[in-house]
């Protein structure tokens, strides 16, 4: 069985490979992208997999752009982190999907299902999967709680989102910052891809806060916002060309 991973972690996706050569040392991992841009090209440019590993949230925006461009006929197990809105979907129109973090136990079922399709089923799942294709819903405001309130805060104010020690911080344009609970995982996925990116592990930062992009050592790009920030904010080389079509499309 040959199988594209689509996955912009690099955590999650060395996770996903050594399951699947545990669960069957047989299957070939063909191809590895990071974005929706990266698995169009790839998918356009090598020939077919037998079946895909697909993250729903990539770095450059959700995976269901990808049908908007392309035809994909070939089978995708979902792979999500707190998406509950499309969870119901998956069960009814998708092989299976995933909840990360990935357990063995559930990718050995998803695959052992997979093997049982037949020509008919495969059929009829590629008719059904254009339905998952709709826009999704993303929030424009978030309620921070602070003792016994909740504050609303329009999501156009805020400059970034910041962890460290398992502390999130809501960082305003106007300086101000408030503690979260929630983690950026779970932060990014109520977030509009187009207006908000995950720099790196600690940083999500809003588009219109960036105000400097430097080309800095081994290609990766510094990035200062309109706000102070407790550390520098650093784009990967491997994410600079993304960051870069980002920064620039509406």
């Amino acid at each position: 069985m040959k199988v594209l991973i689509v996955e912009d972690e690099t955590a999650a996706y060395e996770s996903l490979t050594a399951i699947l050569k545990d669960i069957d040392p047989t299957i070939q991992v063909v191809g590895s992208t990071e974005s929706v841009k990266q698995t169009i090209n790839w998918l356009q440019n090598n020939p077919e997999p037998d079946l895909i590993l697909m993250d729903i949230h990539l770095s450059d925006g959700s995976s269901f752009l990808i049908f908007d461009n392309i035809d994909v006929e070939t089978p995708i197990i979902f792979i999500t982190a707190y998406d509950e809105y499309a969870i119901e979907a998956f069960k009814k129109n998708s092989i299976d999907y995933l909840l990360k973090p990935i357990k063995s136990e559930d990718l050995k079922r998803a695959l052992q299902k997979f093997r049982k399709w037949t020509r008919m089923d495969i059929l009829d799942y590629l008719w059904r999967l254009p339905q998952l294709t709709s826009k999704p819903h993303y929030n424009n405001k978030l309620l921070i709680p602070i003792k016994d309130k909740l504050f609303p805060i329009d999501l156009n104010d805020v400059s970034y989102f910041y962890t460290t020690d398992k502390n999130t911080q809501v960082c305003l344009k106007g300086g101000t910052s408030f503690p979260y609970s929630k983690s950026l995982e779970q932060i990014y996925t109520s977030l509009n891809p187009a207006d908000f990116y995950r720099a790196n592990k600690q940083y999500i930062i809003a588009r219109d806060s960036v105000k400097n992009i430097t080309i800095w050592f081994d290609n990766r790009l510094l990035i200062t916002l309109d706000n102070d920030v407790p550390e520098n904010i650093y784009i990967s080389k491997n994410k600079a060309a993304e960051f870069k079509v980002w920064i620039v499309n509406d």
